[in-house]
């Protein structure tokens, strides 16, 4: 039986990833929803061999997109997992997710007070239902393969993300960049299992996006600089988006990209992912972070 789950899918040109996608959640999800911004490849046309909904809007940015989903689909269940298409979830996840909104019930094993011990056990089965009733989204932890190799190392696993949440209690933050799902109310779990980004579209793909975040990054900054940079979105992401803003970009200019690589790369261990992840760790902490302050630099002057 399906868990009655809602999966929420942003896609432009993604025929290169959508399959794998689908064909991971086809016979798990009870709801799949595909967003899509006009794709121009074959993603619509093999979405719609898996029974997807599919759903085209004109592309702001990841948080509208996302927000507009929330606004305007009919959802009919009442939990929602947001993915990317470059993402899959592990079985264990799937069992795990199935078992934490199924309303599974929970059989335990006591000793009656009225009996000794040799008398033996007592089957008794509590008729509590998960998740609690004040837990309103889940943290789920990301597991990146680079060339595929798993990144291990670096602070880049376990990272962790609100992806899971009820329908009307979790929305994205509006922001440009580094956005990411709040809940409205209520508490937070975390979940033990991964869910796996695998982007197959190779490396000149992946410095082209991050040419382009670091372009909206900068931007972001910028425009913030004279306000409070904290958001209170709680968390792993709350406190690493504390240490960037209070932190990481209080140190000089172009130094802080190099201190950063060292930091992930020696002292957090990012050596030991390979030649695999001297080139994630090298392009993600150093050359990206550089980019990011070149731009900076660039729109400041």
């Amino acid at each position: 039986m399906k868990p009655l789950i809602s999966v929420i899918i942003l896609t432009y040109n993604e025929e290169i990833h959508i399959e794998r996608l689908l064909k991971n959640i086809v016979d798990w999800a009870s709801e799949i929803f595909i967003v899509d911004s006009f794709s121009i490849d074959r993603t619509l046309e093999i979405a719609e061999k898996y029974s997807a909904k599919i759903f085209q809007h004109e592309f702001e940015n990841q948080a509208q997109q996302f927000n507009w989903a929330l606004d305007n689909l009919e959802i009919k269940n009442d939990w929602i997992l947001r993915l990317d298409t470059d993402e899959y979830l592990t079985e264990a996840l799937k069992e795990e997710i199935a078992e934490m909104i199924g309303g599974n019930f929970l059989v335990s094993e006591t000793l009656t007070e009225a009996q000794p011990r040799k008398a033996g056990r007592e089957r008794v089965e509590e008729t509590e239902k998960f998740p609690p009733k004040n837990i309103n989204g889940y943290f789920i932890k990301r597991r990146v393969y680079f060339m595929g190799r798993w990144i291990k190392h670096g602070c880049y696993y376990p990272v962790w993300f609100l992806r899971l949440f009820r329908k009307g209690k979790g929305r994205s933050e509006q922001r440009e960049m580094d956005e990411h799902i709040v809940l409205l109310e209520g508490e937070a779990g975390k979940l033990k299992n991964d869910f796996v980004d695998d982007n197959k579209k190779g490396l000149t793909d992946w410095i082209s996006k991050h040419n382009n975040y670091s372009s909206r990054e900068a931007s972001a900054f910028l425009q913030t600089i004279n306000h409070e940079l904290q958001t209170n979105i709680g968390g792993q992401a709350g406190r690493k988006r504390w240490l960037k803003n209070n932190f990481y970009y209080r140190l000089p200019l172009f130094c802080r990209a190099f201190f950063y690589f060292i930091y992930r790369y020696f002292f957090r261990f990012g050596f030991l992912d390979g030649k695999e992840g001297l080139i994630f760790h090298f392009l993600h902490a150093f050359w990206y972070r550089f980019l990011v302050d070149a731009k900076i630099y660039e729109k400041q002057n």
